[in-house]
Formats: C-alpha cells, sequence, structure tokens
C-alpha cells in the first residue's frame, strides 16, 4: 500500500455531462490515485474542500482500452474514478461552482 497524503488522492475533476447532471444531487466524480480506498477519498474530500461532510464514496476501476496504429497494439492507462455523495447540510465544492 502506497503512503498517501490526502492532496495525493484526488488527481483531477471529471467534467462530463453526465458527472455535471450528477451535481444537482451533490455528486460530485473525481479521478483519484488507484492505490487510494474510499476511506482514504473521504479524508482528502473533507479536508481539501472546507465545510464538506462526504455521505458515502463509490469508486470504479476503470481499464485501459484497447488502441492499434497500424499492426502495432496497445493499451491506455488504467484508471479509477471515485463518485463523492455529500450531506444535505454539507457544503458546495467551490471548483464546480462556475461550471
Amino acid at each position: 500500500m502506497a503512503n498517501l497524503k490526502y492532496y495525493d488522492v484526488i488527481l483531477k475533476p471529471v467534467v462530463t455531462e453526465k458527472s455535471m447532471n450528477l451535481m444537482a444531487d451533490k455528486e460530485y466524480t473525481f479521478y483519484v490515485h488507484p492505490d487510494a480506498n474510499k476511506t482514504m477519498i473521504k479524508e482528502a474530500v473533507e479536508r481539501m474542500f472546507e465545510g464538506t461532510k462526504v455521505a458515502r464514496v463509490n469508486t470504479m476501476n476503470i481499464p485501459g482500452k484497447l488502441k492499434r496504429r497500424g499492426m502495432v497494439t496497445g493499451r491506455t492507462a488504467a484508471r479509477k474514478k471515485a463518485i463523492v455523495k455529500l450531506t444535505e447540510d454539507s457544503a458546495d465544492i467551490e471548483i464546480f461552482s462556475g461550471l
């Protein structure tokens, strides 16, 4: 298990149409470090964004896609994605407010 600090857990937010629709229900989507578990993700969100309280965390591992260029085949990088549900009395996450 990697020795991860809370600021290393969340890599970047996911900005898609589906993730934007989830924000109405206070659910935010992030790409996270592949070695991070749900408790690490919960702690990272609560420490990085002031006033947030996490109700639950759902994670999924996304395998890399097969790509081909001529006869050479390869695979894109695998990722881990987390959907974080905040409590009703929690503050919203500011990085998504301008989108």
